[in-house]
């Protein structure tokens, strides 16, 4: 007896090589956007030898970021829903999503920058009520620069989320590197050339990101797109498309909103007063654990760019992926992207691994800031080879699928619970007299205590996302289970079609042999 072997369904909405061009491109663009507030704060550490104005732009681009997450959870709702009516072939639909999200973004992003521009010294003194008053100052001058460049953030991230949902990432790279040598050019001639400072630095950010910005918007209006969006056009806006896309916007906005604001609290712990020192040589007051927690910050965001641009290119992949209806496609892709991920993660952790001993002396910071450095470094990394793509790279598959809610309470109960709970245990000195009186002893941990909380949260939200995917539920969200009881449902009406002809012909049969 024959046995029949199943054979394996190959899925070619994504070749090798397209998901190559798709993922590389814009790994290399996080790498560089990534590169912009690092080279900010390595280029004006040689300002001061206290590190106060590497201090004051790592701190604001806590905040900077904060506000960058925001415009592109709008952007990533435009995507993921443009994405799924690309992969259902509805091409006047995702025409018409792309318009909405980049119309909804630019709105946004003009209220927020005016917000913070208004808000400057509140905002940083709530952020930031214990630095020192150099630094504040300094804080307050980069501010309020970087903050005028929210609107062309807005336009960049918009336009470059809907070229990367139409397979051109390649260009969006492009803009990126532009605007990293732009920026470094720039650096040089205001900081050390016209001596301008923390301020020389902030000119050289909003010009680098004004460049790109006016660029994608071009490419993006270009009738060579397969979704060419032109701004100045006859709009108005629809309510369910609005709808649509702020549903997955809203939670995403959340999310990312709250874990930066969760980054940025436990950064104001390492930033406290317990851990600035006084330096007999120096004859000044440093902050050694700040020093050290800027640098490993810096290093470790250049060892997530990976995982973060496999992440973005799971919205366009997993995206499509949902929009065909085929079930087994999309577990394909989930397979697929998240080997690409490990892999890559793996050999990007290694790379800094073995070379953040010269790495971190970039940074012209007071000696003993650099051993402290490299611990938090190598502990960090440690636990980021396995788990950061089962924690970053998860919640970009299922956010791809509009599972957005549960991602959206998943990261924010990790968040608030682990990563800032254990920071302030670990770090924060409000707990030290309690801890004295009780126990005995204190936990000011330091910058250690942060990495900690951080390598903590890591762990827990892997379980979270993984055990999401591994349960099916994210299909109901994504409307695979709707698609699939459908497919059932017309199946068995053919059944029984069949099986009504079957009985129409055995009677007419027998009315004939009759």
């Amino acid at each position: 007896m024959r046995t029949v072997q199943k054979v394996k369904k190959r899925y070619s909405l994504f070749t090798n090589k397209q998901l190559l061009w798709l993922i590389a491109p814009i790994v290399i663009e996080n790498i560089f956007s990534t590169s912009l507030g690092m080279f900010d704060g390595i280029m004006v550490s040689s300002i001061d030898e206290f590190g106060h104005a590497s201090n004051a732009v790592g701190n604001v681009d806590y905040i900077n970021n904060l506000v960058i997450q925001l415009f592109s959870a709008f952007a990533t709702g435009g995507t993921i829903i443009t994405s799924q009516f690309l992969g259902a072939k509805n091409i006047e639909s995702a025409k018409k999503s792309a318009k909405h999200m980049l119309v909804i973004v630019l709105v946004f992003s003009l209220v927020i920058a005016g917000l913070c521009l208004a808000l400057n010294p509140y905002l940083l003194q709530l952020f930031y009520p214990d630095v020192e008053p150099d630094v504040m100052e300094l804080q307050r001058t980069y501010f309020y620069i970087t903050a005028a460049s929210f609107p062309l953030i807005g336009i960049f991230n918009g336009s470059a989320a809907l070229l990367r949902a139409q397979r051109r990432s390649l260009v969006t790279m492009t803009s990126a590197g532009i605007s990293c040598v732009v920026n470094i050019g720039l650096n040089a001639a205001f900081i050390w050339g016209l001596d301008m400072g923390v301020e020389g630095a902030a000119l050289a950010t909003l010009i680098a990101r004004a460049i790109p910005a006016v660029y994608m918007r071009v490419l993006l209006m270009s009738d060579k797109n397969l979704l060419p969006v032109k701004l100045f056009t006859k709009f108005r806006f629809e309510g369910a498309m609005v709808k649509r896309i702020l549903f997955i916007a809203i939670p995403s906005g959340i999310e990312s909103c709250l874990f930066q604001l969760g980054k940025l609290m436990t950064n104001t712990f390492v930033n406290a007063g317990c851990y600035v020192q006084y330096d007999a040589a120096l004859d000044k007051n440093i902050n050694i654990q700040a020093n050290a927690n800027t640098i490993a910050n810096n290093l470790n965001n250049i060892a997530s760019v990976v995982g973060g641009g496999i992440g973005t290119s799971c919205l366009t992949v997993i995206g499509q992926s949902v929009g065909t209806g085929d079930e087994n496609c999309v577990k394909y892709y989930i397979k697929k992207m998240f080997a690409i991920s490990f892999v890559a993660n793996a050999i990007t952790v290694a790379l800094i691994m073995g070379t953040s001993h010269w790495l971190v002396y970039l940074w012209d910071y007071p000696e003993a800031a650099y051993p402290i450095a490299l611990k938090c470094l190598y502990f960090c990394l440690s636990f980021q080879f396995v788990t950061y793509p089962l924690s970053f790279t998860t919640p970009g598959i299922l956010k791809a699928t509009s599972d957005v809610r549960y991602v959206m309470w998943s990261a924010i109960s990790s968040m608030i619970i682990v990563r800032v709970g254990l920071c302030f245990l670990f770090t924060d000195d409000a707990l030290t007299p309690w801890l004295m009186s009780t126990f005995g002893f204190k936990l000011e941990l330091g910058a250690m205590g942060y990495w900690i909380g951080m390598c903590s949260d890591w762990v827990v939200r892997s379980v979270l996302f993984v055990s999401r995917l591994l349960t099916g539920r994210w299909k109901k969200a994504s409307g695979l289970l709707r698609a699939g009881a459908k497919a059932e449902e017309l199946s068995a009406e053919g059944a029984q079609e069949g099986n009504d002809s079957n009985i129409c012909a055995d009677e007419c049969a027998g009315d004939a042999g009759k």
